[in-house]
Formats: C-alpha cells, sequence, structure tokens
C-alpha cells in the first residue's frame, strides 16, 4: 500500500511542475506591460515600477523562475495586490468554507443519484424509471449558474424559505449555516446527481443480467438482499470514479456558485482575482486547486484497491 501511495504521488510531480510552469506564466500571457494592465490606464510611472517590484517583474526571467521555484517550496506563494496579505493565509482561510459546501453537495449527489438510479434500475420500463432518465436528462443539460438562479428566485424570493446569499460559519450557527450553504450545495449537486443517475443505472442494469444474481435469486433470497449485498457491490466501482469526477466538478464551479450566492469561499476569492487581475492570487489558487485535486486522485485510487484487490496487487 505504501509503494502504491508513493507511486501515484511520483506520477503527479510532472503535473506539478506544469502546472507550475502555467502558473508562472500566466502574467505573460496577458497582452501588453502586465504592471500596465493592473495598475490601469491612470497609474504613474512611479506606480507602475513599483508593481513591477511587487511582482518581480524587474529582474531577468532566470531569476524570476529560480526565485518562483525558491518561494514555491517554501510553501509562498506571494502577497494578494488587492488584499495585501500572503496569497496562502488567504487560501487556507477560505478553504474550509468551499470544502464545506463542496462535502454537503456530495453527500447530497450520492444521496439522490444512487438512490434516483437504483429506483430507475430496479423499475426498468416503468413510469419512475422514465421520470429518472428525465431528471438525469436535465441534470446533465442545465448550466448551474442558470439552476442557481431559478432556485433563489424559486426558494428565496417566491417562499422566502431559504436567504438569497450570504454565509454564516457552521461553528458560529449550524442552523444558519445549513440555511445558507443549502442552495448553493443544491445547485451544483442537482446537477452532478443527474449523471450519477444514468450511470447508477446502466450500471445496476447491467449487473442485474449477470448469472450470479439469477442465482441468488433462484436460491430464494429476499430482494433486497439480492441487490444491496450482491448487485450494489459491483456497482460502487463506477460510483467511486463518478465520486471523483463530481468532487472535481465541484471545486471548480464554486467559483460560479459562490459569486452568485456571496459566499467567500476559494471560488469567489479566486473569481474576485480574475476580475481585479491580482496575478499572484491567481498563480496561486491555480496551484492550490491543482494540489487539492491530484490528493482527491491519490484517495480515490486508494478507495479503488480497497474495492478492487486486483488493482492493489498491480499497484505493487
Amino acid at each position: 500500500m505504501i509503494s502504491f501511495v508513493v507511486s501515484r504521488l511520483l506520477q503527479a510531480i510532472p503535473i506539478l511542475i506544469l502546472v507550475s510552469l502555467i502558473a508562472f506564466g500566466i502574467i505573460y500571457l496577458i497582452p501588453g506591460d502586465a504592471a500596465v494592465v493592473i495598475g490601469g490606464p491612470s497609474a504613474t510611472p512611479e506606480e507602475l515600477e513599483q508593481i513591477r517590484r511587487n511582482l518581480g517583474l524587474d529582474q531577468p526571467l532566470h531569476v524570476q523562475i529560480a526565485t518562483f521555484y525558491i518561494n514555491l517550496f517554501k510553501g509562498d506563494l506571494g502577497r494578494s495586490l488587492t488584499l495585501g496579505i500572503p496569497v496562502m493565509d488567504a487560501l487556507i482561510a477560505r478553504s474550509p468554507i468551499t470544502i464545506g459546501i463542496a462535502i454537503y453537495s456530495l453527500v447530497l449527489t450520492i444521496v439522490i443519484g444512487l438512490s434516483t438510479g437504483m429506483l430507475a434500475a430496479l423499475n426498468h420500463n416503468r413510469w419512475i424509471d422514465q421520470a429518472a432518465t428525465l431528471f438525469a436528462l436535465l441534470g446533465v443539460s442545465l448550466p448551474n449558474f442558470w439552476l442557481s438562479l431559478v432556485m433563489i428566485v424559486l426558494f428565496s424570493v417566491m417562499l422566502g424559505w431559504l436567504p438569497t446569499g450570504g454565509y454564516i460559519p457552521f461553528t458560529q450557527d449550524p442552523i444558519g449555516w445549513l440555511r445558507t450553504t443549502t442552495l448553493p450545495a443544491a445547485a451544483l449537486a442537482l446537477l452532478q446527481a443527474g449523471l450519477l443517475t444514468r450511470i447508477t443505472r446502466s450500471t445496476l442494469l447491467e449487473v442485474l443480467n449477470q448469472d450470479y444474481i439469477r442465482t441468488a435469486r433462484a436460491k430464494g433470497l429476499p430482494e433486497w438482499i439480492v441487490v444491496g449485498r450482491h448487485a450494489l457491490a459491483n456497482v460502487m466501482m463506477p460510483v467511486v470514479t463518478m465520486v471523483g469526477l463530481v468532487l472535481s466538478v465541484l471545486l471548480s464551479g464554486s467559483i460560479v456558485i459562490e459569486s452568485i450566492f456571496g459566499i467567500p469561499g476559494i471560488g469567489s476569492l479566486l473569481g474576485s482575482a480574475i476580475s481585479n487581475r491580482d496575478y499572484p492570487m491567481i498563480q496561486g489558487g491555480l496551484l492550490f486547486v491543482t494540489t487539492a485535486l491530484l490528493l482527491l486522485n491519490i484517495v480515490i485510487d486508494l478507495l479503488y484497491t480497497a474495492l478492487d484487490p486486483r488493482i492493489r496487487v498491480k499497484g505493487r
């Protein structure tokens, strides 16, 4: 198991190097002078020179690259141009908010997607199956920003059940946290639950037609044992794969969702950084999110080894 984890970590190193190069090159990809873009047309020459010094653009390119990687190995991602604080401190402070909403949304995705997909498979070609298929189709078709606005109008403006936005920390008020995070978590979850529904339905239908399932039924086992103990275990592999993809989408989609609902997480932080051309924050956020996704993929691989011993043998 240790060698399996080490091999996955070694495989992640080239990706991190590539992403770090992209992050370093972001400031050089913009047209014109980066200092002018950041400072604006009204910036004085002194202000532009100060911006160049703050970003290290007054140094030769090889010195900039060396400084970038030295600071990166130290965990120093620079200072935010708009917040005036270290980028790493801002990302760490905002990450619990984004992680909490992502976990909440993932729970909703799994509960809705698994239950709907199982109901559709167990009621194949019935109205429940047709309704679940329609739900899955809508889930993979609707953009999350549109669904967020519709949910705000319906549940906040018309019904008044939930607030239109804002955020209350869980440690301050758990009920308030639940009220302020339900709409954004549901907006993220419903779209991914549609895709999970389709995968669960198709996989379970295939498993239910296997010979060992027919044998289990022929022995007189109750249907819930046949499905829960024999069929569902073989459905979990594609579901685990889907969970990894869902978490990746949830983290990437948080920029739009958090901006719509006014949630002070990593998504809204990066969204404002892009709007304000806060390049140190953009660079640090790109590296931070990429590292989180790579670690997530390693965790998913470990879940694979727990579900399928053949993968564990190959990992050795």
